[in-house]
C-alpha cells in the first residue's frame, strides 16, 4: 500500500497520504510523539470530512451589516468552513476596521505605505473574507530532560483556534463550487471543435445506410411503392407551380425548391433503375409515371433555377450549401436524361435513396473523416483519461480515404465501389467511435472530484467603497454549505436526471454500426431519407445528458471554459500536407492503372502462348530469318548472283516475277520450307562446287535443261539452292527484305501433302 502520493517528482502530497493512529497497551512508554500523533490523527479526520462531505463555505450566520458609527462592517456570530476543511467559529459581534484592512492590503501589494489611502478609492469594490488561523497558548517551563540542547523558556502548551479577517481587491476569490460540465469540457476541449467534429458525424450518419446499399446493389433495381408515387406526385404539383419563375428564387422559396427536386429526382431515379419491361409495369401500377418525360423537362428548369439561387443566403451552414449543390448537380445529371445515366449506376441508386453523391461532397465526406479521426485522437492523447479501454487503439486503426483536391463545382466524375465502401466502412468505425467518446467523457462527469485549493480563505461579503466609507454590503453571492456539499448545490435538481440516463447509458457498451442486409434477388426496398437538408435534431439518452451537463440552468454558475494552448499550423507545412495528400492520389491512381495493364499483359501473353502452340515445328527459326533483313540469314547472298533468276526488271525499273510465281497455286501459309545450308568457306556466296568440278551459279537454271526441269531435277534438293525469284533486282533494292516464299507443289519433297 502506498503510504506517500506525492507528485512524483520530490513534492510534497496535497492532501494526507494515509492514517495512522497510536495504539496504547499496558506498560507501554508514552511520549510526545505518541500523544501528538492521536491529535493529528483526529483533527486530520475532521478536516477530511468537512472537507469532502460539506465543503468550503459558511454554514451559519456570519451576516455582514454596516457600522452603526460608519467607517466599517459588523461581522454577526457564526460558523464556517475553509477549503482546508478547518473550522471557523466566530463567537460573537464583532466591529471589523475595512479602512486598516485596506491599507494593510495595499501595504502587502505596493510594498510602502501610501500616503493617502482613500485618494483613489473611489467606486472601488473590495471582498471581506475570514481566514482561519492557529496561535500558541498556554506557555509552560518544561522540565529538564537528558537532552544536549533543551528548550530555553516556556513552551506552549496548546493551540488557540482563532480567525482574522483579510480583504481583497475584486468581486471574490476562488469559486469552489462544481459545475460537473467543467469536467466534461476539460474532456471534450474546446466546444467549437468539439461541435465541427459532432455535426460532421450527423451528416455521415444520414449516409451510412445509403452508401453501403448502393455499393452493394450497383446493378439492382429498386422498389418503387405508393409512398414514392405520392412523393412524385406532390413535388411535380409543387415544381410545376413554382420552379419557374423570373430570376434567382428567395432563400426560403429556394430551401422548398432543394426539397421538392430531391424527392423528384429520387422517384425518377428509381424508376430508372427498372428494364423497360418493369418500367412499363410500373406505369400500370401508378398512373402517375405517365408524366415522366414531362417531369425531366420541369426538374431540368427547376435545377437551373436552383443553381441561380443565393445558396449562402439560403444555407447559412456551409455542410448544408453543399449538400443542396449536390441535390442541383446530380438531379441535372442523373435524373434529367431520357433513361437516367446507366454509366453511373452507383450514383444513380445513391439519388434513388435521396442522398445525392457528387463530386465535391465525396471529397467534403473523406476532409470530414480525416477531422473526426485527428480530434478523436487528440482528445485521447491530450486528456489520457477513459473508462473506454480500446478506444484509442480502434480509432488509431481507422483507415480513412486520402483527402481529394477540390473539383469543380458542378463536376459530375463519377465514384468507384472500392471508393464508396471504403468512405462507408471509415464513416461507420468513426461514427461509433465519437458516441464511444462521448458517453465516457459525459458517464465520468457523475463522479465528483476531489477538489484541490490553495486558498485559505472563507468569503463572507461583498463590500462597496465610497473614498474609505463602506456604502453597500452584500452577502448573497457567498459559498454556502448545503446537504451533500455546496460544490453540487446548484445542480442537484439535475442529478436524479442524470442518474436515471446513467443507467441506461453508461453501463452498457455502445452497439457496433450493422450496414444493412439487402435480400439476396429481387428488388431492394430502402426508404427514402427525409430531412436531409432541414435541422438535425439532437436527440437520444446521450444528446440529453449532454445539453442538462453543458446549458446552465436559470441562476447556475455555467461551466468553466478550458483553456488550452492551441498549435497553428504553419502555412508551409499545410500546403506541404495538402501537396502530399494530393502526391497519395496520384500514386493510388498509378497503382490502379499499373494493375490494368499487369492484367492486360497477362491476357496477351496467354494468347501468344496458344499461338505458339499452333505453329509448326521449324516456321519460328525460318520467321526470324526473314525478320532478320536480307544478308544476315544462313544462304543468303548479298549481290546479284544470291538471287535467283525467278525474278528481274523491267526497261522502267519495275520488278519483273518469274515464271514460277505467277503460275504456282497456293500453298498452306502455316507450311516452310527449312533453310539451306551455308555457303562453302573459301567460295563466293551464291555458288557451290561439288565433285565433278565448279557448279554454275545458284542464280540461274542449268543451261543443259528446260525451264521446268531444274526445280524438279532432284527432289530431294534443298529448295533454297534453286533460283532466287529476285536476283535481277537492282543492288539499291536488296535492302529490303525478301518476300516471303512458298513452295509449289511441284517443288515439295516426297512424302509431303498439301
Amino acid at each position: 500500500m502506498r503510504t506517500d502520493c506525492g507528485c512524483g517528482c520530490g513534492g510534497e502530497a496535497t492532501r494526507t497520504a494515509a492514517f495512522v493512529r497510536p495504539r496504547f497497551f499496558a506498560g507501554q512508554l508514552l511520549t510526545e510523539d505518541d500523544l501528538g500523533l492521536l491529535v493529528e490523527y483526529t483533527t486530520a479526520k475532521t478536516r477530511l470530512r468537512n472537507r469532502s462531505l460539506h465543503g468550503p463555505g459558511v454554514v451559519c450566520g456570519l451576516a455582514v451589516t454596516c457600522a452603526p458609527c460608519g467607517g466599517g462592517v459588523v461581522v454577526q456570530p457564526g460558523h464556517a468552513l475553509d477549503p482546508a476543511g478547518n473550522d471557523i467559529v466566530v463567537p460573537c459581534a464583532e466591529q471589523v476596521d475595512v479602512r486598516a484592512l485596506v491599507q494593510e492590503q495595499r501595504i502587502g501589494a505596493l510594498g510602502c505605505d501610501p500616503a493617502d489611502t482613500c485618494a483613489d478609492d473611489g467606486g472601488r469594490g473590495y471582498a471581506l473574507y475570514v481566514r482561519y488561523r492557529e496561535l500558541p497558548a498556554g506557555p509552560v517551563a518544561p522540565y529538564a530532560t537528558e537532552e544536549p540542547c533543551p528548550t530555553p523558556g516556556c513552551v506552549p502548551s496548546r493551540v488557540q483556534e482563532g480567525y482574522r479577517f483579510v480583504v481583497r481587491p475584486g468581486d471574490g476569490g476562488e469559486d469552489h463550487r462544481h459545475n460537473p460540465g467543467t469536467r466534461l469540457l476539460a474532456r471534450v476541449g474546446d466546444l467549437a471543435r468539439a461541435d465541427r467534429a459532432r455535426t460532421r458525424d450527423r451528416r455521415l450518419a444520414h449516409y451510412l445506410d445509403a452508401l453501403f446499399t448502393a455499393a452493394a446493389g450497383t446493378a439492382r433495381t429498386f422498389r418503387f411503392d405508393a409512398a414514392d408515387a405520392r412523393r412524385y406526385a406532390a413535388s411535380l404539383t409543387w415544381l410545376r407551380a413554382h420552379a419557374t419563375g423570373e430570376g434567382p428564387p428567395p432563400p426560403p422559396t429556394a430551401r422548398e425548391t432543394a426539397e421538392h427536386v430531391r424527392a423528384l429526382a429520387a422517384s425518377l431515379a428509381r424508376y430508372d433503375t427498372h428494364d423497360p419491361a418493369g418500367r412499363d409495369r410500373l406505369v400500370r401500377d401508378h398512373p402517375d409515371l405517365a408524366t415522366v418525360r414531362e417531369a425531366r423537362t420541369v426538374l431540368a428548369a427547376a435545377c437551373e433555377r436552383l443553381r441561380a439561387a443565393d445558396a449562402e443566403a439560403a444555407w447559412p451552414d456551409p455542410l448544408r450549401r453543399t449538400l443542396a449543390r449536390a441535390v442541383a448537380t446530380e438531379a441535372a445529371a442523373r435524373a434529367v436524361p431520357e433513361g437516367g445515366a446507366p454509366d453511373a449506376p452507383l450514383e444513380t441508386r445513391m439519388l434513388a435513396q435521396g442522398t445525392p453523391l457528387g463530386h465535391a461532397l465525396r471529397a467534403e465526406f473523406r476532409a470530414d473523416l480525416a477531422l473526426i479521426r485527428e480530434w478523436l485522437l487528440g482528445r485521447l492523447d491530450t486528456t489520457g483519461e477513459t473508462g473506454d479501454c480500446r478506444l484509442r487503439a480502434e480509432v488509431a486503426a481507422v483507415e480513412a480515404p486520402p483527402p481529394l483536391p477540390a473539383p469543380p463545382p458542378d463536376s459530375t466524375e463519377t465514384a468507384t465501389v472500392a471508393e464508396v465502401r471504403q468512405t462507408a466502412e471509415a464513416a461507420a468505425a468513426l461514427t461509433v467511435a465519437l458516441r464511444r467518446f462521448l458517453t465516457d467523457a459525459a458517464c465520468a462527469t457523475l463522479n465528483p472530484p476531489c477538489g484541490d485549493t490553495t486558498d485559505s480563505d472563507v468569503l463572507l461579503a461583498r463590500l462597496e467603497f465610497d473614498g474609505c466609507d463602506v456604502v453597500r454590503v452584500c452577502s448573497a453571492t457567498r459559498e454556502q454549505v448545503l446537504p451533500g456539499g455546496s460544490a453540487y448545490g446548484e445542480w442537484l435538481p439535475k442529478l436524479y436526471r442524470l442518474r436515471e440516463l446513467a443507467e441506461r447509458l453508461c453501463c452498457r457498451p455502445e452497439p457496433p454500426y450493422r450496414p444493412p442486409a439487402l435480400p439476396p434477388g429481387g428488388e431492394v426496398a430502402r426508404p427514402y431519407v427525409p430531412g436531409l437538408l432541414g435541422d438535425w435534431p439532437r436527440t437520444g439518452d446521450l444528446e440529453e445528458t449532454l445539453s442538462l451537463l453543458l446549458t446552465p440552468a436559470p441562476g447556475e454558475t455555467p461551466p468553466k471554459a478550458l483553456h488550452e494552448q492551441v498549435h497553428t499550423t504553419p502555412g508551409a507545412v499545410t500546403d506541404g500536407l495538402h501537396e502530399l495528400a494530393l502526391l497519395r492520389t496520384q500514386v493510388a491512381e498509378l497503382r490502379t492503372a499499373l494493375e490494368g495493364v499487369r492484367a492486360q499483359l497477362g491476357s496477351a501473353q496467354t494468347q501468344v502462348g496458344r499461338l505458339r502452340a499452333q505453329v509448326p515445328e521449324g516456321l519460328e527459326a525460318r520467321l526470324a530469318d526473314l525478320e532478320a533483313g536480307p544478308g544476315t540469314g544462313p544462304g543468303s547472298g548479298t549481290g546479284d548472283a544470291g538471287r535467283g533468276a525467278a525474278g528481274g526488271t523491267g526497261p522502267d525499273g519495275r520488278r519483273v516475277p518469274g515464271p514460277d510465281r505467277d503460275h504456282e497455286p497456293d500453298r498452306d501459309p502455316g507450311r516452310s520450307a527449312p533453310p539451306g545450308p551455308p555457303p562453302a568457306h573459301g567460295h563466293p556466296p551464291g555458288g557451290s562446287t561439288g565433285d565433278d568440278g565448279p557448279a554454275a551459279p545458284s542464280g540461274g537454271p542449268d543451261p543443259d535443261s528446260g525451264p521446268d526441269s531444274a526445280p524438279d531435277s532432284d527432289p530431294d534438293s534443298d529448295p533454297d539452292s534453286g533460283p532466287d525469284p529476285e536476283g535481277d533486282r537492282p543492288q539499291e533494292e536488296h535492302t529490303r527484305p525478301p518476300a516471303r516464299r512458298t513452295r509449289s507443289s511441284r517443288t515439295r519433297k516426297t512424302g509431303e501433302t498439301s
